[in-house]
């Protein structure tokens, strides 16, 4: 058997263990590892290769960026911020017709610049936005898709968990794609508030016929306690970034410095809740672990069965053309957001459409945005959609159905894929701030 047909044997049967239910990293470990014993006939060999991939995954001074900033993102998460952000951004917009809802838009773009996990914001807002809007007169169903579609800002604004995975799998510079997520943050941003106020206006039967505006404001002193902060964090940490006074890693070790300074001076940190932090950060940066080892392990043995390669050529003889590829790529990335979570995808698709695309001369920054917009998506599409889970256990709302919140996201996952076609058709949205 030629290591052509292992490696093809390999991802038949990952794809089928994973089906089966199997833990994506696990079934990527195993069957990388009986796909390099049978290609190399040495049991041995896969043995060390399982070694030296976990050492070259977490060995790397950049893998430093994964704890620092999930622990930020905690930290500002039970400190409160999230809550500060909506109260000034409803202040900001509530003289305007559905203006709770681009308040919460606003509130999550802001809550994103600091945390960089979706999952935190839906879980965050859930709490905060939800039962502010049912009380403005927003409906049921509109009030948790539009918590539900705004979460996923957290992936793309920087800094994003997601980026972070991307440039360890794919070792381009974290910083470049901090900036490169910029442009398409903003736009999507920009997306959901126009596509909220058009909404509002002409379907109230869907977002809700009685909108009240809130009479309430936060006066100037309040405004700029709840404001300046969390202000102040994001400056700190991205100013930082772009302005090159700080690396991404040293940016995430004194942006989580200042978040707890700012949690405890607010007295909203207690020590069982940095405890909590501490313990969710140590879960959630063993997972990130593993799943980096299980991709370096899956990239070794697609390397040895020359899989890529086939591929590459494959599609160079149907002349698809960089616009048709990618739009493949989409295609198969949305249906993978079915069934798999946004980790999982990246780890499969990704090194296997990296030496695809390496001869072609794509731009791999601008590749990693398409690729995270795309990802984010999948939270959005039924059957597994990891954010209307969230939503739905964070709510503990038995009224409102898995279902309503699919439908009440679906006008958002529209207007994420708005945004993905202008990035694909216009590079410069993504590579602008790099001077590409």
């Amino acid at each position: 058997m030629s290591p052509f047909e292992i490696g093809m044997l390999a991802l038949a049967a990952m794809g089928v263990l994973v089906l089966f239910g199997l833990h994506v990293p696990i079934a990527l470990i195993a069957c990388s590892f009986v796909g390099v014993w049978a290609i190399k006939g040495s049991p041995i060999l896969a043995s060390k290769m399982l070694g030296l991939a976990a050492n070259d995954a977490i060995s790397s001074y950049f893998f430093g960026v994964v704890p620092l900033y999930v622990l930020m993102g905690f930290i500002v998460a039970e400190s409160g911020m999230g809550r500060d952000a909506f109260d000034v951004a409803n202040t900001m917009f509530r003289r305007i017709k559905g203006g709770l809802g681009l308040g919460t838009i606003a509130a999550n773009t802001i809550f994103a610049a600091i945390t960089g996990i979706s999952i935190a914001s839906a879980a965050v807002f859930t709490k905060i936005a939800v039962p502010e809007l049912r009380r403005h007169g927003y409906t049921p169903r509109f009030s948790v898709g539009l918590v539900a579609g705004s979460s996923v800002l957290g992936m793309l604004i920087p800094p994003s968990l997601l980026l972070i995975l991307y440039g360890l799998l794919t070792e381009q510079s974290i910083g470049d794609l901090f900036v490169a997520g910029i442009g398409p943050g903003l736009l999507l941003a920009v997306l959901f508030g126009l596509g909220t106020l058009l909404l509002a206006q002409f379907a109230p039967g869907f977002v809700g016929r009685n909108l009240s505006q809130d009479k309430t404001t936060l006066s100037r002193g309040a405004l700029l306690a709840k404001g300046v902060p969390i202000t102040g964090l994001i400056i700190l940490v991205l100013g930082g970034i772009y302005a090159g006074v700080f690396t991404p890693v040293e940016a995430g070790a004194i942006g989580t410095v200042v978040a707890l300074v700012i949690g405890f001076a607010k007295g909203r940190l207690t020590l069982r809740g940095l405890w909590r932090v501490l313990v969710e950060t140590g879960l959630v940066t063993a997972s990130v672990c593993f799943l980096i080892i299980a991709a370096q392990m899956y990239s070794r043995m697609l390397a040895f069965s020359g899989l890529p390669n086939t591929f590459g050529a494959y599609v160079t003889s149907v002349d698809l053309g960089l616009i048709g590829l990618i739009c493949l790529y989409v295609l198969v990335v949305i249906l993978f957001g079915m069934i798999l979570d946004s980790s999982s995808i990246m780890l499969i698709l990704v090194p296997l459409m990296l030496p695809i695309l390496q001869p072609l001369g794509v731009d791999l920054v601008w590749f990693g945005i398409i690729t995270v917009i795309a990802v984010e998506i999948g939270l959005l599409t039924p059957p597994f959609g990891i954010s209307v889970y969230v939503i739905k256990s964070t709510l503990n709302d038995p009224s409102i159905k898995l279902s309503d919140i699919f439908v009440g996201a679906a006008p958002f996952a529209v207007m994420m894929l708005l945004c993905l076609f202008a990035v694909i058709a216009f590079p410069s949205i993504a590579t602008v701030f790099l001077g590409r």
